[in-house]
C-alpha cells in the first residue's frame, strides 16, 4: 500500500534531481559562455619571420620562451604538420600571416598546426605550389613595401638568375644573422652562410619570413622589365634600374641621407 507520505517524497526526490541537473547544465553553460568571451585574436603581420612567431605566440599562450618553437619543431619532426616535401620540416613561410583565434584550450602546437593548415590552403589557392615561389615571395616581401615594388624585385630576381648574377640581397644576410637593417657592410657580404646571396648564386635554401597574400601574388606575376638593380632611398622611394652607374648614384644617395640622419 503506498502512502501519501511516500508519494510526496518521490515526488520531492524528483525535483531535487531535476533541479540538480539544471543546476549543472547551467554550470557548463556558463563555463561555455566564458570561454567563448576568453578568446583573443593571435595577429601575424606579413614578413615576420618564424622566430618572431614563436616568440609572440609564446606571450600570446603564456608558455615559457620557446616552448612554441620546441613545439613545432617536434611536431614537424613526427610529421604531424602537413608541410610540403621540399621545406624539409623548415616551418619558415609556412606560418600564414593572419588572426588567428586564442582560446584556453590552444596549444602551442594546436596554434602551429592551425597556421601551417592556414598556409597550405592560402598558398595553394593563390597558386604557389613550390618551394622556389615562396622564397622568391619570401624575398619581395622582406625587400619591398608596395605591391608594384614587390612585383618589380621578383623580376630583378628573374633578371638576375637568368644572366647567372648572384642575387645580392641584403634581406637574406639579415635573416642569416638574425636582424632588420638598411645598412649591409663589406665584411657582412663575406659572411660564410648559404644565405648570403653575395657569395652564393641562385636562391637561399628556405624563405626568409613568411609572406602576405600581395607577395605570393607578386611572385607569380613579376613586372615586365630590365632591372638589375634597387634601393630603396627612402622609406616610399625604391628605385630599380639597369644602369650599374645609375644604381651606384643612388646608392650614395642613400648613404649620405643616412649619415645626415646619424644612422
Amino acid at each position: 500500500m503506498t502512502t501519501t507520505t511516500g508519494k510526496r517524497t518521490r515526488r520531492l526526490a524528483i525535483v531535487a534531481v531535476l533541479c540538480a541537473l539544471a543546476v549543472s547544465a547551467a554550470v557548463v553553460l556558463f563555463r561555455q559562455y566564458q570561454q567563448e568571451r576568453s578568446v583573443t585574436s593571435f595577429v601575424v603581420p606579413e614578413g615576420w619571420r618564424a622566430s618572431q612567431v614563436y616568440a609572440a605566440a609564446d606571450k600570446a599562450l603564456s608558455v615559457p620562451e620557446g616552448t612554441t618553437e620546441k613545439a613545432a619543431e617536434r611536431a614537424a619532426r613526427r610529421g604531424k604538420l602537413k608541410l610540403p616535401a621540399a621545406a624539409k620540416g623548415n616551418l619558415e613561410g609556412h606560418l600564414y600571416p593572419a588572426t588567428y583565434p586564442v582560446r584556453s584550450s590552444t596549444t602551442p602546437t594546436s596554434l602551429v598546426t592551425l597556421m601551417t593548415d592556414t598556409a597550405r590552403k592560402r598558398q595553394s589557392a593563390a597558386g604557389v605550389h613550390d618551394e622556389k615561389t615562396l622564397i622568391i615571395a619570401s624575398i619581395a616581401q622582406a625587400e619591398a613595401d608596395t605591391f608594384e615594388d614587390m612585383k618589380k624585385v621578383v623580376r630583378v630576381i628573374d633578371n638576375r638568375m637568368k644572366r647567372d648574377m648572384p642575387l645580392q640581397m641584403d634581406s637574406t644576410i639579415n635573416y642569416a644573422l638574425g636582424r632588420s637593417t638598411l645598412r649591409t657592410t663589406y665584411a657582412d657580404t663575406r659572411l660564410a652562410s648559404p644565405y648570403n646571396t653575395y657569395l652564393h648564386k641562385g636562391l637561399p635554401p628556405t624563405p626568409i619570413c613568411n609572406p602576405g597574400p600581395e607577395a605570393l601574388k607578386a611572385a607569380l606575376s613579376p613586372a615586365e622589365g630590365d632591372w638589375l638593380y634597387f634601393v630603396t632611398v627612402k622609406p616610399g622611394d625604391t628605385r630599380f634600374t639597369a644602369d650599374y652607374q645609375q644604381h651606384e648614384k643612388w646608392v650614395q644617395e642613400f648613404n649620405a641621407a643616412q649619415q645626415r640622419n646619424g644612422t
